[in-house]
């Protein structure tokens, strides 16, 4: 392609410097993506295998050409059946960030989606479960659609209460494992599946229920409530960053803060830093 920057038999323009850049990034966000993963390894085997038979081709290898090219030819379909979870993380990364996620006012959801939730209810059942150590994991949801994690558990579409939030998680009640989505300011459904987080920060310390907590977290805008049943501590979950040990006080402001002020872009960039994670 002709360009202002020649060099020897190439020329090197500003659409191929946009290219390069593209593909940089592309590649950069793909590496955040698997790090940390088993994944990462896969992808870097199949990047040097096709790089190899770049070489191959490029030599003349006929013979090596052929049978590298048999793995390339099925390369996009084996990359979509050993990394499908990597790619539906990574899809809804990229919703996520969407300007239309971000900009509440061209939001399509209906008005009983949006309504405010009242923290009181929340606040309070999470303090008598902590001062019982009884474990509780409760996601609020904002713009993200928690419809498919709704249907895997029961639903309730109840109004919210202390007393029905401590029935739910009643140690011997049938709702009590699983998390409970709030929606609407209601409870939607309770004894629902939430992905585990495979980040390999995660301390040790917490246990699956904080590691659903963040999975959710870091692939919907929704926060979540996590009372330890070992503990007793009272934690929040937001963007895959835990905030823990908070003291009722502060759990109710950031409840507030986060839920009822708008959830405005610049709050998703706190200047505090988290304690866990």
């Amino acid at each position: 392609m002709s360009g202002p920057f020649p060099i020897n038999f190439l020329r090197f323009g500003w659409i191929d410097a946009a290219d390069v850049l593209l593909v940089t990034v592309l590649l950069y966000q793909l590496y955040k993506l698997l790090r940390g993963s088993v994944a990462l390894n896969v992808a870097l085997g199949l990047i040097s295998l096709y790089l190899l038979y770049l070489v191959v081709k490029a030599t003349g290898m006929e013979l090596l050409t052929k049978i590298l090219g048999q793995f390339m030819s099925v390369g996009v379909l084996a990359s979509i059946i050993l990394f499908q979870q990597e790619i539906r993380r990574f899809l809804l990364n990229v919703g996520k960030a969407t300007a239309l996620e971000r900009m509440r006012g061209w939001s399509w959801r209906r008005p009983s989606e949006e309504a405010p939730v009242a923290v009181g209810p929340f606040v309070e059942a999470a303090k008598s479960l902590s001062n019982k150590l009884t474990g509780a994991l409760i996601c609020f949801s904002q713009v993200s659609d928690l419809s498919t994690f709704a249907d895997s558990g029961d639903r309730l579409d109840a109004e919210v209460s202390k007393r029905l939030l401590l029935s739910i998680f009643n140690k011997t009640s049938p709702l009590h494992d699983g998390a409970v989505i709030i929606t609407g300011g209601r409870i939607r459904a309770a004894r629902c599946i939430l992905p585990v987080s495979e980040n390999p920060d995660v301390p040790a310390a917490l246990g699956l229920r904080h590691r659903a907590a963040i999975g959710l977290s870091e692939i919907t805008d929704a926060v979540v409530l996590v009372v330890s049943e070992e503990t007793g501590a009272m934690s929040l979950v937001r963007h895959g960053v835990v905030y823990r040990n908070l003291p009722t006080a502060e759990l109710r402001a950031r409840l507030n803060e986060w839920l009822l002020s708008g959830l405005a872009t610049g709050s998703a960039r706190m200047a505090d830093q988290p304690s866990a994670i």
